[in-house]
């Protein structure tokens, strides 16, 4: 029952946490395109830093239940190793979105627009690497 419950909140975790690696970047994309509209850049800068707090919120509590998962529950394999690696590379993701946010609230200017819609889209990738990982299990 303990580890159902574990496992459970640490995947709701971490789809609350996936949720703002994907918004991030389109809002990212939305302030590119507010142009010279300082109230809505503004406003989309606002809710993109509280999603990036909420965001590292939501990473720390999946990491937490992860790590119980792994060292009470013994959950390991080397598909983990291999999941491990590619949740490093969507942090790092993560970060990189939020830097470039911090960039725009400075006053900063951002990647052109296709590049942050492509931006966009990569992380779809990754997750799909991770969940069948998780799932299948291969190695």
């Amino acid at each position: 029952m303990a580890y159902l419950l574990t496992k459970s909140l640490h995947i709701v975790f971490v789809i609350a946490w996936m949720a703002t690696v994907f918004y991030l970047p389109r809002i990212l994309v939305n302030i590119g395109e507010a142009g010279a509209e300082p109230a809505v850049k503004a406003r989309l800068e606002l809710m993109g830093r509280r999603l990036y707090k909420f965001g590292h919120t939501m990473f720390g509590l999946a990491l937490l239940f992860g790590l119980v998962l792994w060292l009470y529950f013994h959950v390991s394999g080397g598909w983990l190793h291999a999941k491990i690696a590619l949740v490093a590379v969507m942090l790092g993701y993560f970060i990189w979105s939020g830097r470039l946010l911090k960039r725009s609230v400075a006053g900063g200017v951002l990647p052109p627009g296709k590049t942050l819609r492509l931006f966009n889209e990569l992380p779809v990738l990754v997750l799909f690497a991770i969940v069948y990982l998780v799932v299948a299990k291969p190695f």
